[in-house]
């Protein structure tokens, strides 16, 4: 059973390219989340991407004790393509088009594959939308709110582990180096951690050149000899092999849905291996001030009014849940010898 209150899935009208928005929950509040531009071999592996990631910020806002739910918003890129300018723009305005559909049950910002500047482009269209840039009255991007975030749960567990919360020496693997994975390397590096580093993108090796990181393979990193697993790239990369071949003491990071399956959990905590859920590792960009979420300027000005559910959108939507639902409990968090 689909345990979301909203799903719509479009078709752009520009673009022609599937737009998807899920809605998980608006018990605690509006839903949030980012908008990601991906490229999946199918689009329904959009949905599921979508469908995951919002029940994901659901328990990210709950945990951080924030009057928020959880969304999100995918757009299925064909593989092998690349945005233009001019294409990028009709994407944005059909995101736009969708979100403003929902009339205030929903709110985006940045994700995978977008920016503050495209926040702007769809806060042409609708006011639910936030990270615009701070010269359009915006908070800018949240990536460094995020690091220092997960920079402070590295600190506990290093706390937990030996005693102490200083990362002097800890050596660490950083798995991406996108906004939040690049900003959390230069924070370990300037806190004296050794580090080990990764990314889809080649060029990236730059980063680690100049934070005098060792660069490992994509498909090496996870089995590296480090202390701590940072993920911060995409979700699902704890699988039942990769969990087996770890050789840390704890994972913590900033990716989201690092499990692909719930029971790598179990398998983690048989191991002994600490795992910080990501939704607390990754809270920083949500709980951080100025506002609440750190960036959301929609939702912080929206009228009690404008934040119930929407009726159906013109394309597809699906309502199989009450609007009143309490939001669910995902994974628990898995400590060795916690009860």
């Amino acid at each position: 059973m689909l345990d979301h209150e909203q799903v719509a899935v479009h078709t752009g009208r520009r673009s022609r390219l599937p737009v998807i928005v899920a809605v998980h929950s608006t018990a605690l509040g509006p839903a949030a989340g980012g908008l990601r531009l991906w490229h999946y071999p199918d689009w329904r592996d959009g949905l599921t991407d979508a469908l995951r990631l919002s029940a994901a910020m659901t328990s990210k806002f709950a945990v951080a004790g924030l009057p928020s739910g959880g969304g999100k918003a995918v757009v299925v890129l064909p593989q092998g393509r690349e945005l233009g300018a001019d294409r990028r723009r009709d994407v944005l305005r059909d995101v736009a088009d969708v979100i403003a559909s929902l009339s205030g049950a929903y709110a985006t910002g940045p994700d995978v594959g977008t920016s503050p500047d495209d926040m702007a482009v769809i806060g042409e269209t609708t006011p639910h939308v936030f990270c615009k840039p701070v010269h359009l009255g915006g908070s800018g991007d949240s990536s460094l709110h995020t690091a220092q975030g997960t920079l402070a749960a590295l600190r506990a567990v290093s706390r937990r582990l030996y005693g102490t919360s200083r990362l002097g020496g800890c050596s660490i693997a950083v798995v991406g180096l996108g906004r939040v994975g690049a900003g959390l390397a230069r924070l370990l590096a300037a806190e004296g951690a050794v580090l080990t580093v990764t990314d889809m993108d080649p060029d990236k090796q730059k980063i680690g050149d100049e934070l005098g990181a060792v660069w490992r393979s994509p498909g090496e990193i996870l089995a590296a000899d480090v202390d701590i697993v940072v993920p911060a790239a995409l979700g699902s990369v704890l699988t039942r092999h990769t969990a087996a071949d770890l050789r840390c003491r704890a994972v913590v990071g900033p990716a989201n849905n690092q499990l692909a399956t719930p029971d790598v959990a179990d398998l983690l905590h048989r191991r002994d291996i600490i795992w910080v859920p990501d939704y607390v590792a990754g809270a920083g960009g949500e709980s951080s001030t100025p506002s609440v979420p750190s960036c959301t300027e929609s939702l912080r000005t929206r009228p009690a009014h404008e934040c119930a559910p929407s009726k159906t959108p013109s394309t597809t939507c699906w309502t199989p849940r009450s609007a009143t639902a309490r939001p669910r409990r995902r994974q628990r968090a898995i400590w060795p010898g916690a009860a």
